[in-house]
């Protein structure tokens, strides 16, 4: 029998083989630290298109953040369309540029790379409108640390693939976890194509046919066919096997 760590290895490595083949994104744009924890917010819970396009039109119909944290979430919001709870995002993001306006008197956190990576880190998570994505998110983009960024559609996905305990509810510690399965050097490229995968196949009624991972994902909840005798031998169904039993 596989040890769960050699099992979860197997699996990882599945899924950086599988998920290449078809799809290679490209670099996320090199952003000042305070535009990657805003982006951060924009992309929490969100496909990289929508939350790129939505960070673009930001840019473009604001004239600098001091403008949008002075603006209605209602306004701020328009530019979010497409996003998971616009509004709610939005007032995210002028929180956030408040308290950092207020704490800082300017509109850049630059001087964090200055810090050590710990401190950096609690930094901004101190921001009441950040969270356990934005501060990862942050420390692998801009503060060159090791970190996995996990939002509610990448557990999911992770879920899914036998990556993480079914029940894992405690997000940073999965994230931890992650790190030590995860290279450093392939940090940013896992959190790309888990974020592809969770959009365009795996959502709340996930499209497993010609999933390059379908195959992988039986296996690694003890690759049985009949979802009743999974249950019965405590094995964790995967999502389209439950819909169709």
């Amino acid at each position: 029998m596989m040890t769960a760590t050699s099992n979860k290895q197997r699996l990882l490595n599945t899924f950086f083989t599988a998920l290449k083949k078809n799809h290679q994104p490209s670099d996320c744009a090199d952003r000042p630290v305070l535009e990657q924890l805003l982006y951060a917010v924009v992309r929490e819970n969100s496909s990289r298109s929508a939350a790129d396009l939505a960070f673009a039109n930001l840019q473009e119909q604001f004239f600098d953040w001091n403008e949008l944290r002075v603006s209605s979430a209602h306004e701020v919001a328009v530019a979010l369309e497409g996003l998971p709870q616009p509004v709610a995002k939005a007032q995210r993001l002028i929180d956030l540029l408040q308290e950092i306006f207020e704490s800082t008197y300017s509109f850049e956190l630059e001087s964090m790379q200055k810090k050590g990576l710990k401190q950096a880190a609690k930094q901004i998570a101190r921001y009441r409108a950040s969270s356990d994505f934005a501060v990862a998110w942050v420390v692998q983009r801009s503060l060159d640390g090791h970190a996995i960024p996990v939002d509610a559609p990448a557990l999911r996905t992770l879920k899914r693939l036998g990556l993480v305990d079914e029940f894992a509810d405690d997000v940073p510690a999965l994230m931890a976890g992650l790190e030590h399965q995860v290279p450093k050097a392939k940090g940013p490229l896992f959190v790309e194509l888990v974020n592809l995968l969770a959009h365009d196949r795996c959502g709340e009624q996930p499209r497993c046919t010609n999933c390059p991972l379908k195959a992988e994902i039986a296996m690694s909840h003890g690759g049985y066919h009949s979802p009743h005798a999974a249950r019965k031998r405590g094995a964790l169904v995967p999502l389209s096997l439950r819909e169709r039993g």
